[in-house]
């Protein structure tokens, strides 16, 4: 006989975020994504105590879907920037760094609720409307007719992956495949509307990197002895093709709670194989040469359409069937190798990244600045208009200076330790004093140095260290300065190596990171039903 056991009451935490316990878990999943950033980044190895598949990553995506989070602060964190990631593919790892970041650094200050909701909101509107107008200097507006900045972005998508385990030569080999499945997904002629075409990646794994390629149409795989009956035709030829999603084994659907009269002597498997028979002849009279099918084939059918000189290909699965379906659109093959499981499966990630980051770019064509420069480029824009024009931003909103100026520190320091994050090696971070870009150079630098012998680029590649230029430890107490804005298009003509982002993936992960965190900092009280 069962035991009933009395309900437990619910438990209620007020102040959650000031419990010691939940902030040291808060900051050991930050631990988690910032040790993972960058193509520096470290690998994380992901598996559960019963065994199963080990996942061998530092992408944001397959680190998220693999933690176990319980707390419901973290699970909102997460929640949040999974949801992100699932539109938009890119920027994972930077909004929920940033998100950790505000968390943390606007605990301190001991602000109101109230007060942090606000001056972040105002804070957020001045960062996206400088990143959307035309003197914002770390925004590239992108010239399509140019392959230049857009291999320069998949190379910094596929290069921040190290997972992938590629050289740069791979790198430079993948970049450019991926960008030519890219554009051979775009149709020659459209009027009114552009509808991009589609990429299939299909899988060639233990082989070498540098044997991938992109073939324009399908790859279906076939037996060699129906493949030579292909062969034969001619590519002028017309050459017709029937799809279906639904099964043609003959095998009976689920009735659920009706049932079929079947009248005496008649056998069902016979009927229907005559069914199957007659739409193999519709198949022959129509003149179809190849069927393929989303699931299985009888071998009855199989065999009459094999004498009526037509290919059947059966267990396609649905993937396939999808882009088989849009056939009549520009459709490639990216046909991805590498040289283990693990490898391939974090290149496929990258690559599905890469084409869907394009894709946004086609519908806002612009690109931000990467390696760490548009993190401290903004935060010190910022810094300076809120020293310079409090009244511009506080708007009578109850909210004092003395407010702002410490929520403005807060907000940028958490920028700039997102772009800190891409250093894993104890090296020393800079930034410049004219232009707001991030520097990095080797650790264990002497107290007495000459700044331009140790620096060679900024982040992004844009400038050099031979331009006169003056550093500042990124860390150390700043005096607000205005950085250069309105890019030199003649310094973007000339790099021919940078490292870029998504502007769309960009801007939506800072709005997602900045309100995650303000809903965070809200809560007053969490319910947990513990039945």
């Amino acid at each position: 006989m069962s035991r009933l056991e009395a309900k437990k009451p619910s438990l209620c935490k007020s102040e959650p975020l000031t419990n010691e316990r939940v902030r040291a878990t808060l900051c050991v999943l930050k631990g988690i994504l910032t040790s993972s950033y960058g193509p520096s980044g470290r690998l994380k190895q992901l598996h559960n105590g019963l065994g199963g598949c080990v996942c061998t990553t530092s992408q944001s995506s397959a680190l998220l879907s693999n933690l176990s989070v319980t707390h419901p602060i973290l699970k909102i964190l997460t929640t949040s920037v999974q949801n992100h990631v699932s539109c938009l593919s890119d920027c994972g790892l930077f909004t929920a760094i940033l998100c950790c970041n505000l968390i943390e650094n606007i605990q301190r200050i001991g602000l109101k609720p109230t007060t942090v909701i606000k001056l972040n909101k105002q804070l957020l509107s001045l960062c996206t409307s400088y990143l959307q107008s035309e003197f914002c200097g770390c925004r590239i507006r992108v010239d399509f007719s140019s392959t230049q900045t857009l291999l320069c972005l998949v190379r910094s998508i596929v290069a921040s992956k190290p997972a992938c385990m590629l050289t740069r030569q791979e790198i430079d080999h993948i970049s450019a495949l991926i960008l030519r499945a890219f554009l051979l997904t775009i149709p020659e002629n459209s009027k009114d509307r552009l509808i991009l075409g589609e990429s299939i990646i299909v899988p060639l794994k233990g082989q070498r990197v540098t044997d991938s390629t992109v073939l324009p149409g399908i790859l279906v795989e076939m037996s060699e002895v129906q493949l030579m009956k292909i062969l034969p035709i001619k590519k002028t030829d017309a050459f017709k093709v029937a799809l279906f999603c639904a099964s043609l084994s003959g095998d009976f659907p689920d009735t659920g709670e009706g049932t079929i009269v079947v009248n005496s002597g008649v056998s069902l498997e016979n009927a229907v194989l005559d069914q199957l028979l007659n739409l193999g002849r519709q198949l022959v009279s129509d003149h179809v040469d190849l069927v393929i099918c989303q699931k299985v084939v009888h071998p009855s059918l199989k065999q009459f359409l094999s004498t009526h000189h037509m290919i059947a290909i059966d267990r396609v699965g649905a993937a396939l069937m999808e882009a088989l379906s849009k056939v009549t659109a520009t459709i490639c093959s990216l046909l991805l190798c590498n040289r283990n499981d693990t490898a391939w499966d974090e290149l496929k990630l990258a690559c599905q990244t890469a084409l869907h980051v394009l894709q946004l770019t086609i519908k806002e064509p612009s690109v931000l600045l990467g390696g760490g420069c548009t993190e401290t480029h903004l935060a010190a824009y910022i810094r300076h208009k809120t020293c310079n024009e409090p009244e511009s931003i506080l708007k009578d909103d109850g909210c004092t200076q003395t407010e702002l100026l410490l929520l403005t520190d807060a907000f940028c320091s958490a920028l700039e330790s997102v772009a800190g994050s891409l250093e894993h090696d104890g090296g020393e971070i800079l930034t410049d004093m004219k232009y707001g870009h991030f520097w990095t150079a080797q650790p264990e630098s002497p107290s007495v140095v000459n700044w331009p012998d140790l620096l060679s680029r900024c982040g992004c590649g844009l400038y050099t260290s031979q331009e006169e230029l003056c550093w500042s430890f990124l860390k150390s107490t700043l005096h607000s300065f205005a950085p250069q804005t309105c890019l030199p298009h003649e310094a973007v003509d000339s790099a021919n190596n940078l490292t870029l982002d998504c502007f769309t993936a960009k801007l939506s992960g800072l709005q997602v990171a900045v309100d995650t965190a303000n809903l965070i900092l809200d809560l007053s009280y969490i319910i947990e039903d513990k039945n």
